[in-house]
């Protein structure tokens, strides 16, 4: 599944940007003159967009032969703080001599003034993102089962990283995660919101009420879910990498798993929301449940799961104002993505499961 592309999304020269109302996203000229300086392919670009496109903005880059991906954030405004792709790129790189299953970083660039935006090129990793269907060679239950498996023993390595020895001791703060995030979501709220959302502030009380004490800090990555992974082709199911490293940051470890148990479907769930739309393929023979997800993440990590009930709600709060941010993004008119004018209902039903699994449901 690809973004669209509006007439406006990738021009040929900053003299063609300036005649738009709207600023591009990418500029051909001195972005070929950039992959000239770092040697990245020859020749003419090819650029056609790749995976959701609802946060930052990845592009698949052709060079007569060569192909690599280009990630850079969405057109202003931003929120502060969100979407720093130089960031992203810092923490890539540094975990490219780690077990943690990453892109190469092949080249970074800090102004703006080339494509609009800072940007970076990664390489591209040969392999399937699964969203609403299965490769034909993964679909079996037993396959299946080994795609959740997969997606709990990467998880464990990233959390295993020795994110000091990487380089990242100024990446995120190691204690204060949790009390920081609550901080900070009611802040993007305030920025976010279109509408008064009561369930905002009542799973927020409900969550500094019932705040857990986090273990020894890790690597986070903020997003972790099927579909911000690439599978590797053949069998057996083999996850090659993980994506979308926007969110990520030093601080508990449980905040990735109650993210991922609130974006896995199984059997009997309720067939609407962001559950829905972007993990309803987990519904299927063979997957994982999400308890036993839970157990196996609890066996190969060594980590109590006393508390997931609690950073389950978490994920759920904190899509709730992420979701309203890309709403009113679509609403504003600075996106053409017209998945994101459907958040209007879905952060309403995303503010219902929050309230639901607060109580204990």
């Amino acid at each position: 599944m690809s973004a669209p592309i509006a007439p406006d999304d990738i021009v040929r020269s900053p003299d063609q940007a300036a005649a738009n109302s709207r600023a591009p996203l990418l500029v051909l000229e001195p972005l070929m003159s950039f992959l000239d300086e770092h040697g990245l392919g020859e020749g003419e670009i090819e650029a056609s967009p790749i995976g959701d496109g609802h946060s930052n903005v990845t592009y698949l880059i052709e060079r007569d032969g060569s192909e690599m991906v280009l990630r850079r954030p969405p057109r202003p405004p931003l929120p502060p703080s969100a979407h720093d792709v130089l960031r992203e790129a810092r923490l890539l790189t540094a975990l490219r001599d780690t077990p943690a299953r990453v892109p190469d970083v092949l080249a970074v660039c800090d102004d703006p003034a080339t494509i609009g935006a800072p940007f970076y090129v990664m390489e591209r990793i040969e392999g399937d993102v699964i969203v609403s269907s299965i490769p034909p060679a993964l679909d079996t239950p037993a396959e299946r089962r080994r795609i959740g498996e997969e997606l709990i023993d990467s998880l464990v390595e990233i959390h295993a990283v020795d994110w000091r020895a990487a380089g990242l001791e100024d990446f995120g703060k190691p204690t204060g995660y949790l009390e920081r995030q609550l901080r900070r979501f009611l802040g993007l709220w305030e920025l976010n919101k279109t509408r008064e959302i009561t369930a905002v502030e009542s799973v927020g009380s409900w969550l500094a009420e019932h705040l857990p004490s986090s273990g020894p800090a890790t690597i986070v990555h903020g997003d972790y879910r099927l579909g911000n992974t690439i599978f590797a082709p053949g069998l057996p199911a083999r996850l090659a990498a993980v994506l979308d490293w926007e969110m990520a940051t030093i601080g508990d470890p449980l905040a990735d798993i109650g993210y991922l148990c609130m974006m896995w479907t199984e059997a009997g769930d309720p067939q609407v929301g962001l559950r829905e739309a972007l993990g309803k393929v987990t519904r299927e023979e063979g997957f994982p449940t999400r308890a036993e997800l839970v157990a196996r993440y609890e066996e190969r990590s060594g980590r109590s799961m006393v508390d997931i009930r609690w950073y389950t709600t978490l994920a759920l709060w904190k899509s709730i104002v992420f979701m309203e941010g890309n709403y009113k993004r679509a609403i504003s008119g600075t996106t053409d993505d017209p998945y994101l004018k459907q958040f209007g209902d879905g952060v309403l039903e995303l503010a219902r499961q929050a309230e639901t699994v607060a109580r204990g449901g």
